[in-house]
């Protein structure tokens, strides 16, 4: 069971002339919701739209997490390459994956995905990023040379979302300790981390790794099992550190 169907109603009312005159570029209305039975459980999706960047985002919604607490939520931004394609030079796709695995099996959670293709630099500057990266550097390096920031995401749109499905408090799933910061720093009440562990491969270890001491993000690179990206083969043991990043 999801949101019932008259608080769905109410949140569709709420939101219909919603604006946020002082803060428009993180305000985002509810355009609708629909059941979607997914491989990983059933959820329902709302759809949001942001009117001043016409940005579409999505949650997806396993459970009633109306006026809910300590409700775990997964804040996703979006990778073209890695959740469509299944790149495996990032691990978008695999905590993609973990996620909505973990929170189906849940009472209730929401993995919330936002569109901040590139860690928000967009998709071409992602992929000139990449260039960049065939040549030598690491992520950070890229996005430096590129003129951005390591990571240009704001987290403002993901608290509005949650404002916005009444949800009083969350345990986050993630390891990067920015993210939880700045969704502090926008109202969210967090209380608690959940870790997503993902194994390393050879493929995309040099990425993790510089995530891990550039950006600061709490990664376990010994873990391995055997869950290997399909053309990839899984990190051995005690080999993180041996690569560049």
């Amino acid at each position: 069971m999801g949101i019932p169907k008259p608080l769905v109603d109410q949140l569709l009312r709420e939101n219909e002339h919603h604006e946020c005159p002082d803060a428009p570029e993180i305000c985002v209305r509810v355009r609708a919701i629909a059941d979607l039975p997914t491989r990983f459980g059933d959820y329902q999706v709302v759809a949001f739209q942001n009117n001043w960047d016409h940005k579409e985002h999505a949650a997806f919604i396993h459970g009633n997490v109306f006026e809910g607490s300590a409700i775990p939520v997964r804040i996703h931004s979006e990778c073209l390459t890695g959740d469509a394609i299944g790149s495996i030079r990032c691990d978008c796709r695999d905590q993609l994956i973990d996620s909505l695995e973990k929170i189906g099996k849940m009472e209730a959670g929401i993995v919330l995905y936002l569109r901040q293709e590139g860690r928000g630099i967009g998709f071409a500057n992602k992929i000139r990023a990449y260039q960049l990266q065939d040549a030598g550097a690491d992520t950070v390096e890229a996005n430096e040379m590129l003129g951005f920031r390591p990571d240009e995401r704001d987290y403002g749109i993901a608290a509005h979302m949650l404002g916005s499905l009444h949800v009083q408090s969350i345990r986050i799933m993630t390891n990067n300790p920015d993210k939880v910061r700045d969704l502090q720093n926008h109202g969210v009440t967090i209380v608690d981390r959940i870790p997503v562990v993902v194994p390393p491969t050879v493929r995309n270890l040099s990425y993790l790794e510089t995530k891990q001491r550039k950006m600061g993000h709490i990664l376990d690179l010994e873990q391995n099992d055997d869950a290997t990206p399909p053309g990839d083969v899984p990190v051995a043991e005690g080999s993180a550190g041996r690569h560049r990043a």
